[in-house]
């Protein structure tokens, strides 16, 4: 696995597409954020912000990403090949995604500690690491379930921007209009549950018990998304 992980860990550093994806833009993104942390924070709060930058990497530095990576292996019969070799399915996949899993947390890390540094520390420090943890959890298993669905790497263009616009679309509704109103629907929508816990985490006031529970909906998408990757991913290109 960690032989798969090094040789993936060097390709995204030469593909010129990717490492704009994954690394600059959407840290170009998060950074914007920050620095106008103020003027966020007064549309809907610090925890807001943090939830926007938390499924910006999410979305294009992992999820979108991963679906390209396991597109493109698959296209050029890398996949195929990895499977003839002593190595398990579990390894393949895990070590093919495991660079871009590494670079997602460093990103979330960095950019949320930064976050912290200029506007104050988050509330609860372990809750927030368990919904970047869950949130991370959930766009990978939608990665491998998308990535079934995607036969190439210039068709991961458009088959991951539903997912991608949707969680980022949702972080922000749920981020800056609460669930006061609407609240089943806005956690049941994926991404939505998570957004409220990483608020709760940052903004404080919620008790613990009550946070934890929104951890149900973003496992269940979790659960969701590998059952569909068991069932739509594909080793060997279409014939």
């Amino acid at each position: 696995m960690l032989s798969i992980a090094s040789s993936e860990l060097i390709q995204i550093f030469r593909n010129r597409l990717v490492l704009i994806t994954s690394l600059i833009m959407p840290v170009a993104v998060c950074v914007y954020f920050v620095a106008q942390h103020e003027t966020f924070a007064a549309i809907g709060s610090l925890g807001y912000i943090a939830a926007v930058v938390m499924f910006t990497v999410a979305a294009f530095g992992l999820y979108a990403t991963a679906v390209t990576t396991l597109a493109s292996r698959r296209q050029n019969l890398f996949l195929k090949r990895l499977r003839s070799t002593a190595a398990s399915d579990t390894g393949i996949i895990a070590g093919l995604l495991l660079p871009v899993v590494v670079l997602a947390v460093v990103q979330v890390t960095a950019i949320l500690t930064a976050l912290a540094v200029v506007a104050g520390k988050p509330a609860n420090v372990a809750l927030l690491v368990v919904a970047t943890l869950a949130t991370l959890a959930m766009m990978i298993g939608l990665a491998l379930a998308t990535a079934g669905l995607t036969n190439s790497p210039e068709h991961a263009q458009v088959t991951t921007l539903p997912v991608t616009l949707g969680v980022i679309a949702v972080a922000t509704w749920v981020g800056i209009t609460g669930t006061e109103d609407l609240a089943w629907l806005k956690r049941l929508l994926p991404g939505g549950a998570a957004t409220q816990l990483t608020v709760n985490a940052w903004n404080g006031g919620v008790a613990v018990t009550d946070s934890l529970l929104l951890l149900a909906p973003t496992l269940a998408w979790v659960a969701i998304a590998v059952n569909l990757a068991t069932r739509l991913f594909r080793w060997e290109p279409r014939r």
